[in-house]
């Protein structure tokens, strides 16, 4: 979808290969948080931002999906929807793609939180995003919004409790 942020790109990394020969699974996430930070950097919550507004963003929940192994040098990136905002937070979903043709390999859905780093006697505490992070979140999420739902999203995890 034409309309969705590429917020990361690169190559799989020799040292994220587990001993199975391909992305080892702590690494899909590796791949995901970088695509957070590529985010954080499209809304000003870049290294500048983050000093200039005192804020940044904790993760609060994710969820992550493996659709298909992943190869050494295999050159993908990550697509970014965001789903849903509010004052304090956004609700976004990662997919991971071979760049070469499109094929999804993992996805992953995440709650950030804004969070205010910047009073040393009360640590960190949540805080609406501040007006100039708004103005660039905001639009990209009304821009999402007329986007299909991704089929994993808001997915659980389960399985039945063994009856005697």
């Amino acid at each position: 979808m034409s309309n969705l942020l590429i917020s990361w790109q690169g190559p799989v990394q020799p040292a994220w290969v587990d001993y199975n020969g391909h992305l080892n699974d702590a690494y899909y996430l590796v791949i995901f948080s970088l695509a957070t930070d590529g985010l954080m950097e499209r809304i000003g919550l870049d290294g500048a931002g983050r000093k200039a507004t005192g804020h940044t963003m904790y993760t609060l929940e994710v969820h992550l999906n493996y659709i298909q192994e992943v190869h050494e040098g295999v050159m993908v990136e990550v697509r970014t929807q965001i789903l849903g905002v509010d004052a304090k937070r956004v609700h976004l979903f990662h997919s991971l793609h071979r760049q070469d043709d499109g094929t999804l390999l993992a996805t992953n859905e995440q709650i950030l939180s804004n969070i205010d780093v910047s009073n040393a006697e009360t640590g960190p505490k949540t805080a609406p995003f501040a007006p100039q992070v708004a103005a660039l979140l905001l639009p990209l999420a009304q821009a999402h919004a007329a986007l299909p739902r991704p089929a994993n999203a808001g997915r659980s995890i389960a399985l039945p409790v063994p009856r005697k």
